[in-house]
């Protein structure tokens, strides 16, 4: 007879409540972690798709994903010459509002330099890639634009000729992708207002056009994207490149390590913290659980050791009640996970390595709750079945 088994059916509805907090707090543990996971994969959808060796930027700068970066707009043919270089393609990107069926909307403009690059990494689910022709664009799904949809940036209209899915920044908005040309005549527009306030101020000294640039720099081309021979020096062909003085080379890998160990540190360290904190209350949960659980059998407990059952049975009853738990709100996590994260506004990742370390770290928090349980239970003589 399993009496751990036994007694867990003898109050089903109190077990089933109690797996079903445990399986919240599990559920929690998991979408943290997955969001986090998703965040990255997002931040790095970029970097792992336009397959560029070298990144090309704004001298002293980072690069566009960290802050402002605006190169030469004739930088490409410069690139271009230097030996070792297979291709170059020119990079932009910035965030933009923009007006849609009478809502405002928000979009992350991403340049692609046409006809260099016509966008065949994106991964498209309708419609066709960017063509030799301007004005057309490829939108996200999560924007709301759907193919055929005309929508206005700056002073011209774009066709909706493509459509991805789960293209998005690391802020979670959507990717909207148009010719590098565009790109850099929707990055100079000014809004009236900026037209005003800057005469106002006087600067510049004279008429302001509505197309100037609002920043120092006339460029709107935030970096080069290139791509080496594959028997090429990388170091060689980025040491000529900074002997230039106006810029600065990043490899991929340079790239990848601002964006998770720079840009996203933080945000690690917090999710990080919060995950610590709930399996430390998921910890003292199940622990109060198994304790209250055993001190309602110390009679039982008691009953048994005057048998003469060993201390085995005892220990084997509380310890496979603590599994049960662990075990039942671990699988209705998984199942609630899989039915509530896809309706979250975020993507949520949950990766195999981490579904197994949550299950890892429930198992050591259940092996701490018995161990509670067991130590109370320990204390009983079997004289107390008198009392």
């Amino acid at each position: 007879m399993n009496l751990a088994l036994k007694d867990t059916l003898h109050a089903p509805t109190r077990f089933a409540l109690t797996a079903l907090g445990v399986a919240f707090l599990v559920m929690a543990v998991i979408g943290m972690t997955g969001l986090y996971r998703g965040i990255v994969e997002d931040a790095l959808l970029i970097l792992d798709r336009i397959d560029a060796d070298l990144w090309v930027v704004q001298g002293e700068r980072a690069g566009p994903f960290a802050e402002g970066s605006a190169v030469a707009s004739d930088m490409d043919r410069r690139v271009e010459g230097v030996p070792g270089v297979a291709d170059v393609r020119r990079f932009t990107q910035f965030s933009q509002q923009f007006s849609f069926a009478g809502a405002s909307r928000r979009a992350t403009v991403t340049g692609v330099d046409v006809p260099r690059d016509d966008g065949r990494w994106l991964p498209l689910a309708e419609g066709r890639w960017l063509g030799g022709s301007r004005y057309d664009a490829v939108a996200d799904a999560s924007t709301g634009l759907k193919v055929g949809d005309r929508i206005q940036l700056a002073r011209d209209v774009y066709t909706v000729v493509g459509l991805t899915r789960q293209m998005v920044d690391s802020a979670g908005d959507g990717l909207l992708f148009v010719g590098i040309n565009d790109a850099a005549v929707i990055a100079r527009r000014r809004t009236s207002e900026e037209v005003h306030l800057a005469r106002a101020a006087g600067s510049g000294g004279g008429a302001v056009s509505a197309d100037a640039s609002s920043v120092a720099q006339e460029s709107k081309i935030s970096a080069v994207l290139v791509r080496l021979d594959p028997a090429a020096d990388a170091a060689r062909v980025i040491a000529t490149m900074q002997r230039w003085g106006d810029v600065r080379v990043m490899t991929m890998g340079e790239q990848r390590d601002l964006m998770l160990n720079a840009r996203l540190w933080k945000l690690r360290l917090q999710i990080l913290t919060f995950t610590g904190m709930i399996l430390v209350i998921t910890a003292i949960v199940v622990s109060l659980i198994v304790y209250t659980m055993t001190i309602e059998k110390l009679h039982e407990i008691a009953l048994l050791k005057l048998m003469g059952a060993r201390e085995s049975v005892v220990v084997g009853l509380i310890g496979q009640q603590a599994a049960l738990i662990g075990i039942a709100g671990y699988v209705l996590a998984i199942g609630l996970s899989g039915l509530i994260f896809p309706l979250f506004p975020r993507r949520v990742v949950m990766l195999p390595a981490d579904l197994a370390q949550v299950a890892l770290a429930l198992t050591l928090v259940c092996a701490a709750a018995a161990w509670v349980g067991i130590a109370r239970a320990s204390r009983v003589g079997a004289r107390e079945v008198l009392s």
